[in-house]
């Protein structure tokens, strides 16, 4: 068993990351100037980092520079409809009140939730830009950032509209900071690609101008993560990614739009029809 002193022995023997270490470590990936890419992470792998995820965002936007775009998914799955509630389901004699008395989804006031703290992080960045989708959101930095926000129709939330759309259309890349594909949202955008998605209502609160909110109801594709660990991972096999180490966490950087048409492919071969 490691005691306290061997382990400080084995902190002294390396040196913590930096904005200047990380940024080196996404050079080496590939992660070059100008590049536009959806960054989906996890704080926690990324080993100790003098300044924590401030220094993070600043060494992907270091890299990126000024022509560059740093993009984020700022979710709030939270604000669904309750009656689809199951982890952990509430009662129904409260589904009533959610729908009525939530604040309302306001880009500007609304944190996402379950999307880690570097996403929160370029979120709440000076001159972050974020789309108005109230339940899918995305935030972006640099100069592609109103572009890629700008446009997220409701009923087409992670389809040809949505952010993903446009990064695909910009040539864009995703990188997996210390987490795997069931976190790459891009994959979304296949499903949203196929001939005859499942379909169905969903509803969220928005925040009206006024600063009272609205349950607005609407119909769109239904999510599925189930196989976007099999997606990626044959992926992978198929056609390669770069994976290398940033800071200590193992991260993957690809070129959206091959994956996005990899995987639009297989779930057409290995999804069942609807």
């Amino acid at each position: 068993m490691v005691n306290e002193m061997d382990q400080v022995d084995a902190m002294n023997q390396l040196a913590p990351h930096t904005v200047q270490s990380l940024g080196s470590d996404l050079r080496a990936l590939g992660l070059t100037a100008g590049d536009t890419v959806l960054v989906h992470s996890s704080a926690s792998s990324l080993g100790f980092v003098a300044g924590g995820t401030q220094a993070v965002v600043q060494a992907l936007l270091d890299v990126l520079g000024p022509s560059g775009t740093l993009v984020v998914p700022t979710h709030t799955p939270d604000n669904t409809d309750p009656a689809d509630w199951c982890n952990p389901p509430v009662p129904e004699s409260w589904w009533a009140t959610i729908r009525s008395a939530s604040p309302g989804f306001d880009k500007s006031r609304t944190p996402s939730r379950w999307m880690g703290v570097i996403a929160e992080t370029v979120r709440t960045w000076p001159g972050a830009v974020r789309s108005d989708h109230p339940q899918v959101s995305f935030a972006a930095l640099g100069r592609q950032a109103e572009s890629v926000t700008g446009g997220h129709q409701l009923s087409d939330a992670l389809g040809e509209s949505s952010p993903l759309g446009v990064i695909y259309r910009l040539g864009g890349k995703v990188l997996l900071l210390g987490c795997g594909h069931d976190s790459n949202t891009s994959l979304h955008l296949a499903e949203w690609r196929q001939q005859s998605p499942p379909r169905a209502a969903t509803g969220a609160s928005v925040r009206r101008a006024d600063g009272t909110s609205e349950w607005i109801s609407w119909t769109d594709v239904v999510a599925n993560t189930d196989d976007f660990e099999q997606i990626g991972a044959a992926f992978e096999v198929a056609h390669g990614l770069s994976i290398g180490q940033v800071g200590d966490a193992e991260t993957r950087l690809t070129p959206q739009r091959a994956l996005v048409d990899f995987a639009t492919a297989w779930m057409t071969a290995h999804r069942p029809a609807a």
